[in-house]
């Protein structure tokens, strides 16, 4: 059989130890944070820590080539960032305007942050040009369980959870090959393998609802 040819077998030792080695703090991460997210009360007890702030927005950035009360997306996203104290992903932008004739009567900015355990919502008065900016940060578990599950976390490390997850298949691929030709071995793994698939699947049968 090819698995049982020696450079397929070297390369796949090479492979294992190595992907293992590569993994072992990002599997203790998963693993760990697999724990915190199925038991939620024993980790997240703390209340989230709401902060809200006060900030006065450049009237330039109310307006752009799209009209006097358009705003400049990009330069107040930016602005934001600086003096706002906000992270993570931006959400599009919502305006509400009651104009009579050339004059603003009402005017009304929205729009969200999200990051992992971290939200943020922003509302800004057109007609005052302040903002009020309210952050809410979960804390470190609630972090560590959002990067866990890649909500919130950006398009990188969702990225960075599928190269993880490939490698991960890898690992076990390999650790099969080097089984093979160890025929004892091999056979009680298998026994193993069969008895944990069966233990799963009466496990879901009996206790999911």
């Amino acid at each position: 059989m090819v698995l049982k040819n020696k450079a397929v077998q070297l390369w796949a030792r090479r492979l294992h130890i190595y992907i293992s080695m590569a993994l072992l703090l990002v599997v203790l991460f998963f693993a760990i944070t697999g724990i915190t997210l199925n038991r939620p009360h024993l980790f997240v007890s703390q209340s989230p820590n709401v902060v809200e702030q006060q900030l006065v927005i450049p009237n330039e950035l109310l307006a752009s080539e799209k009209g006097p009360f358009a705003p400049n997306r990009s330069a107040l996203i930016a602005y934001l960032a600086k003096h706002g104290e906000v992270r993570g992903v931006p959400s599009a932008i919502d305006i509400f305007t009651d104009i009579d004739g050339d004059e603003l009567v009402e005017g009304e900015i929205s729009l969200d942050y999200k990051g992992p355990g971290y939200n943020a919502t922003v509302f800004i008065d057109m007609t005052t040009a302040e903002a009020t900016i309210e952050s809410t940060n979960y804390g470190a578990i609630a972090v560590l369980n959002d990067l866990h599950k890649g909500r919130n976390s950006g398009e990188v490390w969702r990225w960075f959870i599928d190269v993880t997850a490939v490698l991960m298949v890898l690992f076990v691929l390999t650790g099969v090959c080097l089984l093979i030709p160890k025929k004892k071995t091999f056979c009680t793994s298998l026994k193993w393998m069969g008895l944990g698939s069966v233990v799963s699947l009466l496990i879901y049968i009996v206790a999911v609802p």
